[in-house]
């Protein structure tokens, strides 16, 4: 595959995430979620998406085995709204307050590497 396909299918894939909104139905996070063994391909993308009302906090950690660009995000009509963004990030831990009521998304997506993902996030009460 040439460098040129490999960035039509990023692109695509981008376009295609952009226009549905979150890929995973959002839930209310009651409890802790730990996920291990996430596998992406090449540009591909993973999401965890839940609903948070305006002043609910989260913590979350995740660690990539390659780097990955990471990113909490809501969506507003088309535009696509990112409170938190990192690239090349191999591993990450933080809290974040909701400063609406959104269906907030994690999202990661790997590089030109493939890699492994393992994540946690959790509830945390309202201060």
């Amino acid at each position: 595959m040439s460098a040129l396909s490999g960035r039509v299918g990023y692109f695509l894939a981008l376009a295609a995430f952009v226009a549905c909104g979150c890929a995973a139905d959002p839930y209310r996070l009651d409890a802790p979620r730990s996920v291990a063994g996430v596998e992406l391909v090449p540009y591909a993308l993973h999401e965890e998406c839940f609903t948070l009302a305006a002043g609910e906090r989260i913590d979350f950690y995740f660690v990539s085995v390659a780097p990955v660009a990471f990113n909490i995000h809501y969506h507003d009509g088309n535009a696509v709204i990112m409170p938190i963004a990192r690239a090349n990030a191999t591993e990450e831990s933080a809290e974040f307050t909701a400063d609406r009521r959104e269906a907030y998304c994690l999202m990661w997506e790997a590089g030109a590497e493939p890699t492994v993902l393992e994540y946690r996030v959790r509830p945390l009460p309202r201060r």
